[in-house]
């Protein structure tokens, strides 16, 4: 067993050391400033790395995948009984072969995060709707005989609205607003947890809307001595895009085939509905209902269709979010390879997310945003270097943007209804996290890391040190410690030290797993990253 010394954290650095970091030499030795005592409480113990190598998390914007470093565990001398206070960076890192057995995590635990809120509203929706197709289809369901149309498009922009921000910002709104002040916590979490899996709704009813959808054109068919060709055209031009577009949403495609994902869910689907499948399926639903099969004609005139549920469903959750879209000027910094960070005009409010674009209606990708608040003069979003998108970004700075200036509220925007809290991230994950700890003294800050400082350059290390005081913050950069620490003991010691009522996670799909069972597991009441945008 080899024992290597403890590590000093540099207090600040020198002006030659952000020149090197603007110039993206992020391989230097200088690392962030050490939190006081106060910062961690543990047992005393002996720290232990192993040699075996995390495996490399799935490709996502915005988070910074697990790194072949060596991971690390605590273990409890038998002979230690007392908590003390004990500094993080004066830890020792000892290697250990063979390595310790992970803790096993009970079944119940396993399941019920496997089956969470998003999937309990997938499955809720589609059963609800599942049933109705099959009472249509033995013809006890008569509003659906003679609405059928309103229920295709119900389900389809119902799906919409769940991504729409103007009603997700006014969801968080009544939540925060409303609970805050009174609601007992259990409550609170029951709240955050709806809030942040609506995409099961959005799921749900996608594709329950492709399943009435066909069973609309099939009803169509079945009639089609007495239907217009028109109708019957627009009908499997539609079922066809719908199609598309919800198969390509899937969990395999799109991690697997994120550009596949891109150009034909986003773009044919929700990005597209503008200009292509809704006015589709609008016209579609819409002629269906407007032709009388009983006499053979159009009902052509305008209460027709201003009367139909069908044309305000598509006129209120289509057109009012790209009312914001815009093209805005920014400024990239890149402090190194690995990443970019985009300075945008005026101050946000803490938890938001933005998408950003090229162009105008193609591949937005969705970041963490970054500001000192409402009346700050900018805002930043951290781009991690993962696909062609991001990369780009690092190899041919834009001069501007497109965006949609109303942004949409993440998760953390939900911290406003607790006391206190803590928000732990991985990485890039800092970028969705930090603005929660800069606007609030209520949140403490965990960020796990290799080189934080010379890989994310002199602003985002400037705004952490400007804002954020020593005794709430945890900066553990794992290159300079010899690896990861013992996340789990962290979150322990800081929950019942700061008094936090939930944690907010922001990591990778393996981190975020290992933090969210051991979390639970421990009676923490925690909220982690989703893959969901």
């Amino acid at each position: 067993m080899v024992s290597s010394p403890p590590s000093q954290l540099a207090c600040g650095s020198s002006s030659d050391s952000l020149s090197d970091a603007e110039k993206g030499m992020y391989d230097s030795s200088l690392e962030l400033m050490a939190p006081p005592p106060f910062a961690y409480v543990a047992h005393k113990r002996d720290l232990h790395i192993t040699t075996e190598l995390a495996p490399v998390s799935p490709v996502h914007e915005g988070i910074t995948p697990f790194s072949s470093v060596p991971q690390l565990s605590l273990s409890l001398p038998a002979a230690s009984r007392t908590k003390i206070a004990v500094d993080a960076d004066k830890l020792e890192a000892v290697v250990k072969k063979p390595p310790p057995p992970k803790a096993k995590v009970s079944r119940w635990i396993l399941a019920d995060l496997w089956f969470n809120t998003y999937r309990k509203f997938f499955t809720f929706v589609t059963l609800f709707n599942l049933t109705g197709i099959i009472l249509a289809a033995l013809g006890r369901f008569p509003y659906a005989e003679n609405h059928l149309g309103a229920i295709v498009l119900g389900n389809l922009l119902t799906a919409i609205l769940f991504r729409n921000e103007l009603w997700m910002r006014f969801l968080y709104i009544v939540a925060i607003y409303g609970l805050r002040s009174w609601a007992p916590k259990r409550i609170k979490y029951a709240a955050t947890s709806v809030l942040q899996h609506v995409g099961g709704i959005h799921s749900g009813c996608a594709l329950s809307g492709a399943g009435w959808l066909i069973y609309k054109i099939v009803d169509i068919i079945r009639y089609r001595a007495v239907q217009h060709k028109a109708v019957i055209v627009s009908g499997i031009i539609t079922n066809v895009l719908i199609i598309v577009s919800v198969l390509s949403a899937f969990p395999w495609v799109r991690n697997t085939y994120h550009n596949v994902f891109e150009k034909h869910h986003r773009f044919i689907g929700w990005l597209g509905l503008a200009v292509r499948i809704q006015p589709t399926t609008w016209m579609f639903v819409v002629m269906g209902n407007a032709y009388d099969i009983k006499v053979g004609e159009w009902r052509a005139d305008a209460h027709t269709l201003l009367s139909a549920q069908e044309f305000w469903f598509a006129s209120c959750s289509v057109l009012i979010p790209w009312v914001t879209l815009r093209e805005v000027p920014v400024e990239v910094e890149i402090p190194s390879p690995k990443v970019a960070v985009i300075r945008f005009q005026r101050g946000m409010q803490q938890g938001l997310l933005g998408r950003i674009s090229r162009t105008s209606i193609m591949e937005y990708h969705a970041f963490g945003i970054i500001s000192e608040g409402r009346k700050a003069t900018h805002h930043y979003m951290i781009c991690g270097v993962q696909g062609d998108f991001t990369k780009d970004l690092v190899a041919n700075p834009p001069k501007t943007l497109w965006t949609r200036e109303l942004k949409f509220a993440g998760v953390g925007h939900a911290s406003a209804m607790f006391k206190r809290g803590i928000r732990v991230c991985t990485g890039t994950g800092i970028g969705a996290a930090l603005s929660t700890c800069i606007q609030s003294r209520d949140w403490f800050l965990i960020w796990i890391g290799s080189d934080q400082e010379r890989t994310f350059g002199p602003t985002i290390t400037g705004l952490i040190k400007a804002h954020i005081e020593p005794e709430r913050m945890i900066l553990w950069d794992s290159k300079k410690r010899g690896g990861r620490p013992d996340t789990m003991q962290l979150l322990k010691d800081t929950w019942t030290r700061f008094g936090a009522e939930v944690i907010f996670i922001t990591s990778n799909m393996q981190g975020n797993d290992e933090m969210m069972q051991g979390c639970r597991a421990a009676g923490m009441h925690a909220f982690g990253t989703l893959w969901d945008f």
